[in-house]
């Protein structure tokens, strides 16, 4: 594939080039393509997930986990994490609308059951982004390492953001142990946008509840008052399964 030049050539790629389907990730309840992204002769490898393609779940709106992956990118952008490879929403896509997500190459071999201490630790904003989106399925293979550049990305995040209290997670290394002033002040930053009407509010509404909106807020404003990472919950599971 050719490297983009710029996040706007991403952008640009994503949301007007032409989708060709390359293949089909097996792994997995819903269905999730490999594809080509061409435009103005450059070519991007992406994944697609028709919002068709999703089986039916009994607490989350049917179709309305692709608009949750768009919602992660954009909240982690506005953060100034950064940990979602880029995501935008496809109506025209092969099988109908649907997420359109970059593709990291990476090992899938390396992941969060056998990272390095140092690649472990790098792992405190995913942590923080998982109880901020409510992420009830963060797997061991949802954190990656890109092989070229080695930055750290997060991925599969149609299953956050509701309004109940969902967070399933591997990533309990921190609890504990107090937030940094620097990722408070991003929270603190989020809370204020949600507070009143702002561009992230606007994004985020396109997709999400008003009851959504309203958990996620409290969620940031849980995170500054107690300002550590919180603990697992005892009345419930806590870790996804599979965990990998």
């Amino acid at each position: 594939m050719d490297e983009p030049t710029s996040l706007q050539d991403l952008q640009t790629a994503f949301r007007h080039g032409e989708i060709d389907l390359q293949g089909q990730f097996m792994l997995g309840s819903n269905y999730t393509f490999l594809v080509e992204i061409r435009h103005e002769g450059q070519t991007y490898a992406g994944v697609y997930k028709p919002q068709k393609g999703t089986n039916p779940l009994w607490d989350f709106p049917a179709e309305s986990l692709a608009g949750r992956e768009v919602c992660a990118y954009l909240l982690g952008e506005f953060l100034g994490w950064s940990l979602v490879p880029y995501t935008t929403l496809r109506e025209d896509g092969p099988y109908g609308p649907g997420s359109l997500q970059q593709f990291i190459e990476y090992n899938p071999n390396y992941h969060y059951f056998n990272f390095k201490p140092a690649d472990k630790e790098r792992l405190r904003p995913v942590a923080l982004f998982d109880h901020l989106l409510n992420n009830a399925d963060r797997k061991g293979s949802h954190v990656l390492l890109e092989k070229r550049t080695r930055r750290l990305y997060a991925i599969d995040h149609g299953l956050c953001f509701h309004a109940e209290d969902k967070l399933r997670t591997v990533i309990w290394d921190f609890a504990g142990m107090e937030i940094e002033e620097s990722h408070l002040n991003d929270i603190r930053r989020m809370c204020d946008a949600l507070a009143q009407p702002s561009a992230l509010l606007a994004d985020l509404e396109l997709f999400l509840t008003p009851e959504e909106l309203a958990a996620l807020a409290e969620r940031g404003q849980g995170l500054l008052a107690e300002g550590c990472f919180p603990q697992p919950p005892q009345y419930r599971r806590a870790f996804p399964y599979p965990p990998l």
